[in-house]
């Protein structure tokens, strides 16, 4: 296929230059990308990047501005009508991968969102929240999804900005949903890919210090910037109380949970968009109505 026709890929690869093996992995595996057009740019989070491929380029963010505000700035740097956000330790193993993602944008002008299957790099079990769905037992069973796993994701960018990109304010936990939720607001859709499949080591969420604090507070926010409050207090609850039943044997985690949970009602959550009646509807029929 001629260059001039090939679809071009904007690539926003987000690290903190702490796992240089790793980022040459996931860059390798875009060298590799065939039939597309990438164009890859590494957002150095609080890093200067050094030592790229010729074929790449850096951006330097002087400090940490968490996960959503750091793929954000990647974004109007690189060209092409479908973003690819890939984390520093995540890998594409098929380098038909974007192209078969582009065909599948192509084929409907209403995709969004495609997240694909995650696999253990290495081998093994992956864990159940990689599969963003209530039943998750058959990982290869594509599907509607409301939450995505943002370490490997395309995203078609017009959706992407209808969205009003990643919640900047989040800083890490649960972008991914209020991602996918703005994205299904849009008119667009976003659909869980089982056949195609991304790769990333089997790691647990509460290695980052904040993880719970963070995870609850950003459960407040989820519903107090998307939610219509008659779906949004059940969504609190009913995070709030299965969190309670989780911590019953770990005090201090509970305790955690709940100082973030606090500051989820104390702190500015940023601007308020309800999702539309329609919307609700459409993830209630998909089996994930917003109170879950």
């Amino acid at each position: 296929m001629p260059d001039s026709e090939r679809p071009v890929v904007g690539v926003v690869v987000l690290t903190q230059g702490r796992r240089p093996a790793d980022l040459t992995r996931a860059l390798a595996s875009l060298s590799w990308q065939q039939e597309v057009e990438t164009d890859v740019l590494v957002v150095g989070n609080g890093w200067q990047p050094t030592g790229l491929p010729t074929w790449t380029r850096g951006l330097t963010l002087r400090e940490n501005v968490g996960i959503p505000a750091g793929r954000n700035a990647g974004v109007p740097q690189v060209a092409g009508d479908l973003l690819l956000f890939l984390d520093d330790d995540a890998t594409l193993p098929d380098p038909h991968f974007l192209a078969a993602a582009a065909r599948r944008f192509a084929a409907d002008d209403r995709l969004g969102v495609l997240q694909p299957r995650v696999d253990v790099l290495g081998g093994g079990v992956a864990p159940r929240r990689w599969t963003p769905r209530l039943r998750a037992a058959d990982r290869h069973r594509s599907s509607p999804a409301f939450s995505v796993w943002e370490g490997a994701l395309v995203v078609r960018r017009s959706a992407f900005e209808s969205a009003g990109g990643w919640p900047a304010p989040f800083f890490y936990a649960h972008e991914g949903i209020e991602l996918a939720w703005r994205v299904w607001d849009a008119g667009f859709s976003v659909w869980y890919a089982g056949d195609l499949a991304a790769e990333h080591p089997l790691t647990s969420q509460t290695r980052h210090v904040d993880y719970l604090r963070l995870n609850a507070r950003n459960r407040v926010w989820l519903a107090r910037r998307n939610l219509p409050w008659v779906c949004g207090i059940p969504y609190v609850l009913s995070w709030t109380a299965l969190q309670v039943v989780r911590s019953a044997r770990n005090p201090a985690a509970l305790s955690s949970w709940s100082r973030g949970w606090l500051e989820g009602w104390r702190v500015p959550a940023g601007p308020r968009r309800p999702l539309r009646w329609a919307t609700v509807r459409r993830m209630t029929r998909h089996g994930r109505p917003p109170v879950l």
